[in-house]
């Protein structure tokens, strides 16, 4: 399976970093081909404007979408987002780890996805949901949180599936078949032993993942 892995902490030593390398390292092993964007060590901008772009469409008004449509049409993106694209077009399989801030993605990953998924080449018209561009693909959500699991569950944060939910929605969007999400609860609270047991939960069930079913819209 080819499998492409985003991710973006800004700490390589952090538990974050430990999920992501045993990621790939567990499915190179299971004789994955696996491409990856690491997107802290490629010091990934994630503001869009024209540099997102070698073709203009309205040189007088900058319209993200019109520009992204005539991109697609002309073969017209930067050569860092073509780079990105042709990854993410590539992947049978798209993991992304991160920490969740502030209920959601961090700054440079929403940039990325925000510059990545354009209009015309990822999305558009009648492309979306079942008939998206990447339907019969699937991706999981590999996230760590800050508070224990009490909090997301009948707490003051709100339910975790129901934080995830925008950006599954997004994957689903796009045609993406989404797997349950990866959660660890506040690795920061944890001892070392137990990092370590959950590492090697996670390598346990990216074995099995071939074995698994997609969540319904509902479930999250």
């Amino acid at each position: 399976m080819k499998v492409f892995m985003v991710y973006w902490h800004a700490e390589p030593q952090s538990f974050n970093g430990a999920l992501f390398q045993t990621a790939q390292e567990t499915l190179t092993a299971l004789g994955h081909d696996v491409r990856m964007s690491d997107l802290y060590h490629m010091r990934f901008d994630p503001v869009s404007d024209r540099r997102n772009f070698t073709s203009v469409k309205d040189a007088t008004y900058f319209n993200q979408q019109v520009e992204e449509m005539h991109a697609s049409a002309v073969g017209g993106f930067a050569a860092d987002i073509e780079a990105e694209m042709q990854k993410l077009e590539w992947g049978e399989l798209m993991l992304w780890q991160f920490p969740l801030w502030w209920f959601g993605l961090p700054a440079v990953f929403k940039g990325w996805v925000d510059r990545v998924f354009a209009m015309g080449r990822t999305y558009g018209g009648d492309r979306r949901f079942e008939t998206g561009v990447f339907r019969g693909k699937q991706a999981m959500l590999s996230v760590t949180t800050g508070g224990p699991v009490e909090v997301y569950r009948r707490g003051v944060y709100g339910e975790i599936m129901d934080v995830l939910r925008p950006m599954h929605r997004g994957l689903w969007f796009a045609g993406f078949d989404v797997l349950a999400p990866h959660i660890v609860y506040a690795p920061g609270q944890q001892t070392a032993e137990r990092r370590q047991e959950v590492l090697e939960a996670y390598r346990q069930r990216l074995q099995r993942l071939h074995l698994e079913h997609p969540i319904e819209m509902g479930e999250s």
